[in-house]
């Protein structure tokens, strides 16, 4: 199996390459400049770690649907941002904030697109069954972002409904990202299945983790400020679980109607702390984490596996 190093350079490599159409220049600057903004890159990383499993090296049959994977996640990263009106996105103005609404609607349609056309890339063999899962799961994520949008007009969440939700809207692109890797890798059908279920439920706890740390995190190793869920009433994991457990929830509705960002703020994680929905947090975390490896415990002879989920939530201490 090809070492994480290896794969980090990978696809450091693969994006420091990737070419866009060139003209019109305001339909795909966006583009380049959302690559150019970067992230964790996990989706890809997973892709190529899973596909490592099975072959050596990296042909452009797998680098292709890689990167295809990251570009489609940009894509809904734009259109997330116009619908939550955020100015920023890793510190830099977002897409619709730098040249407009309309224009970022339009290069979030051509980035979709551009995915499908490296999705397609992946080998003959396994082309329809690579271009069917990738399709299932981009209509799971809109259903997901639709699912969260609802979230935002309900008075009341049930924990349920916001597990499948997040299943919808994050944990089915890491799941199909491990897939995709194992398929194009040729893992049989029974692998290729525990490695989606793997990435599913490691997409469970990456979620709770942000939330988690959207709360209690130091905003200079977040790479963002803290308490954005807080003070925009967004139905997070730590919220629906303090109404879960609060013998008032008086308290904790007045304390999300406060006014002042920062008195707000700090009223709501009071009430987080005096609940300990924080130990919670983290010992739902460990669970989905240990949950995903279970799937994988026969493959993952050399704690790759491992590895990457700790390195998704090994922050949440």
């Amino acid at each position: 199996m090809i070492s994480s190093q290896l794969i980090d350079k990978a696809v450091k490599d693969l994006f420091d390459s990737i070419k866009f159409t060139e003209q019109p220049a305001g339909l795909y600057d966006p583009l380049r400049y959302m690559i150019a903004i970067g992230g964790k890159r996990i989706r890809p990383k997973l892709c190529l770690m899973t596909y490592s499993m099975f072959k050596e090296g990296f042909p452009q049959s797998i680098l292709g649907p890689a990167a295809g994977l990251e570009v489609f996640h940009t894509f809904t990263l734009i259109h997330d941002d116009i619908m939550d009106r955020s100015p920023l996105r890793r510190g830099q103005q977002t897409v619709w904030k730098k040249w407009s609404p309309d224009t970022a609607i339009l290069s979030g349609d051509v980035m979709c697109i551009d995915s499908y056309k490296r999705i397609a890339q992946a080998p003959r063999e396994v082309l329809s069954e690579v271009l069917d899962l990738f399709s299932v799961t981009a209509a799971q994520v809109c259903d997901g972002q639709q699912m969260d949008m609802d979230f935002e007009t309900r008075e009341r969440v049930p924990m349920a409904e916001y597990m499948e939700m997040i299943g919808l809207k994050t944990a089915v692109l890491l799941a199909c990202s491990a897939k995709i890797g194992a398929l194009i890798g040729g893992a049989s059908s029974f692998e290729a299945q525990a490695l989606y279920d793997y990435g599913y439920d490691l997409g469970l706890a990456f979620q709770i983790a942000d939330d988690y740390l959207d709360v209690y995190a130091d905003p200079a190793v977040f790479g963002k400020p803290v308490g954005g869920d807080i003070r925009n009433n967004k139905k997070s994991w730590m919220l629906l679980r303090a109404f879960g457990k609060a013998a008032d929830r008086g308290a904790l509705e007045a304390a999300m109607r406060i006014g002042d960002p920062q008195a707000k703020y700090d009223a709501v994680r009071g009430i987080y702390d005096a609940l300990d929905v924080a130990g919670d947090a983290r010992a739902e975390i460990a669970r989905y984490t240990e949950k995903a490896l279970s799937h994988v415990k026969e493959l993952d002879r050399e704690g790759a596996l491992a590895r990457f989920a700790q390195s998704l939530v090994g922050r949440v201490k």
